[in-house]
């Protein structure tokens, strides 16, 4: 069994580039089930059952997921004052976190919590499920990567430009200002300083999980 360590408010130390490619399904060696390979640390942050979640939908994807080493997992029910993107390094249990927006479909009063997910067009909110990484562009938002939804609850979200960018209203000065961050329109937003740790850790063809526990 690996043990995970207790996640810190800190961003993970190193950034990766941003044109690593993942090796084809083809040539991926095939893994065994990792569901109940990691175990949280009693102080960590992530909620155990939530973690066991993310894990089940990288094996139920295997299919679709080259790269099972390291994962994202937002946790949608915690508020955005929270760092509630998750990282987890499968290998080792380390874990890591920072702040991540949610959509304005999903909390239209501004409450600062996630109220409902969507993966409707023109519903400005987050979906749930099981996202695979996709390829990096600069868009409106500067750069940008694009994400596959898995799940019936998010296989819109390429079609809807559900991405990962960086935002100012997902600074962590936006907490000490008002209290949480602002929203965005149904994409992963986090802060413009983190955008590199993100893609760092992410790369292409992983799993990004988003639930509430």
């Amino acid at each position: 069994m690996i043990s995970g360590a207790a996640a810190t408010a800190g961003a993970l130390a190193r950034s990766g580039p941003l044109t690593a490619v993942p090796p084809s399904p083809e040539s991926t060696p095939i893994l065994p089930p990792v569901a109940d390979a990691v175990k949280v640390a009693p102080a960590s942050s992530l909620d155990p059952g939530l973690m066991r979640k993310a894990l089940a939908a990288l094996d139920r994807h295997a299919h679709a997921i080259p790269l099972r080493d390291r994962i994202a997992i937002a946790d949608f029910s915690a508020p955005s004052s929270q760092a509630r993107l998750h990282f987890l390094d499968v290998a080792s249990g380390e874990l890591s976190r920072l702040h991540v927006a949610h959509g304005i479909g999903s909390d239209p009063r501004h409450t600062g919590f996630l109220q409902s997910f969507s993966n409707d067009f023109g519903s400005n909110a987050s979906s749930e499920g099981a996202f695979l990484t996709g390829d990096y562009y600069v868009g409106k938002h500067g750069r940008s990567q694009r994400l596959v939804g898995l799940d019936p609850t998010n296989n819109n979200a390429l079609d809807r430009a559900i991405v990962i960018h960086g935002a100012w209203y997902a600074n962590a000065d936006m907490i000490a200002t008002h209290g949480k961050l602002g929203r965005s329109q149904g994409c992963f937003a986090v802060g413009e300083n983190a955008l590199d740790i993100v893609f760092g850790h992410l790369g292409q063809g992983r799993l990004l999980y988003a639930a509430r526990t």
